[in-house]
C-alpha cells in the first residue's frame, strides 16, 4: 500500500487480494488520443481485462469513478464510453451515477463556420459493485437561496390506517447536496499548484479527484488509480488520510509521480516538524 508500481494495470491488480479495494477513481486513456510515449495500446479488448480485474478486487458496494470522453473519428464521436458502461453493468456493477465534469473552456472552441459545438466536458460514470455504494458523503456545498425559512402551511403525513398526521418542518438548510454535474477550472494555477504535474499532457484536477474520494470513502480506506498518470490521486489520498496503491506503465509519467509525491511530502513534512510524514505515509 502506499506505492505507485511501475507496472502495467492488468499485471498489476493481479497481485491485488480479492475484494481489497474500497474506492477507484481513474481517468483510462481515451480511444488512443495521446501516444504516452508510446508505452501502452488501448483498445476495447485491454479495457475488458482492466475492467475484469477491477471488478474481482473491488469490495462488495465498493465504487469505481470511471472519468472518460470520447474521440471524434470521421465526423462520429466514437461512443467508446457507453460500450465500456454496458461492459461494466454485465460484469456486475451498478451504474450508480453518471455524472458531468464540466470544464471552463474548450482547447479547441467552436468556430462560426464549424458544424460542431464546443467540447468542455467528459463523462465521470460511478460504478457500484453488486449493490449501492457501502459509503456516501454528499458534498453539501449547495447553497440555499431561502436558507431558514420553512414552507408554507402545515406539514401532513398519512398513516398507515389512512389519517393524516401533523408533522414537523425542519427550517431549509443553508447547503444542500451538490448536482452531479461539477465544474472544475483546468489549467495551470487551476488543476494543481504542483508544477511537476504538467509534465504529463493529461491531468485532471485535484479538486475533481479530492471531492470523489470524500464522497465515496471513510479516512484510511485503500484507493486504487490503475491509471495513475501525474499521481494525482495518489496526493488527494495523502491528504484526505487514505491509503493508496496505484500503478504507472510509463516510466517517464512514473518518475512524475514519484517526485510530485516527494514534493507534497516535503511540504507536508515543514508543516509537522515533529513527525517523518514520508517514512508515515509512503511505507
Amino acid at each position: 500500500m502506499n506505492q505507485i508500481l511501475l507496472s502495467d494495470c492488468v499485471s498489476g491488480m493481479k497481485t491485488l487480494g480479492g475484494e481489497s479495494i474500497d474506492l477507484c477513481v481513474t481517468s483510462p486513456p481515451y480511444d488512443d488520443l495521446r501516444s504516452y510515449n508510446d508505452s501502452s495500446s488501448w483498445n476495447f479488448d485491454t479495457f475488458k481485462n482492466v475492467a475484469a480485474e477491477l471488478y474481482r478486487v473491488m469490495k462488495i458496494g465498493g465504487v469505481v469513478v470511471w472519468v472518460i470522453g470520447d474521440a471524434t473519428v470521421k465526423g462520429s464521436e466514437t461512443g467508446s464510453s457507453f460500450r465500456q458502461v454496458c461492459h461494466f453493468m454485465d460484469l456486475g456493477f451498478l451504474l450508480h451515477d453518471t455524472m458531468i465534469y464540466e470544464k471552463n473552456g474548450s482547447p479547441f472552441p467552436a468556430k462560426r463556420t464549424g458544424n460542431r459545438y464546443s467540447q468542455i466536458f467528459e463523462y465521470m460514470f460511478v460504478f457500484s459493485k453488486k449493490t449501492k455504494p457501502k459509503t456516501a458523503h454528499l458534498l453539501c456545498d449547495k447553497p440555499n437561496r431561502w436558507a431558514g425559512y420553512t414552507h408554507f402551511g402545515k406539514g401532513t403525513i398519512r398513516t398507515k390506517d389512512g389519517q393524516l398526521k401533523d408533522r414537523q418542518i425542519k427550517p431549509i438548510p443553508e447547503f444542500s447536496p451538490r448536482n452531479n454535474i461539477w465544474k472544475y477550472n483546468t489549467g495551470k494555477g487551476y488543476s494543481t499548484k504542483d508544477d511537476v504535474a504538467f509534465e504529463h499532457p493529461a491531468i485532471f484536477p485535484e479538486k475533481l479527484a479530492r471531492d470523489h474520494i470524500l464522497t465515496w470513502s471513510d479516512e484510511g480506506d485503500l484507493v486504487l488509480d490503475p491509471f495513475m498518470g501525474s499521481g494525482t490521486t495518489a496526493v488527494c489520498c495523502l491528504e484526505t488520510k487514505r491509503k493508496f496503491i496505484g500503478f504507472e506503465i510509463d516510466e517517464t509519467y512514473h518518475d512524475i509521480c514519484t517526485r510530485r509525491l516527494e514534493q507534497h511530502v516535503t511540504v507536508e513534512e515543514a508543516s509537522l516538524p515533529d513527525s517523518n510524514p514520508l517514512e508515515d505515509a509512503l511505507y
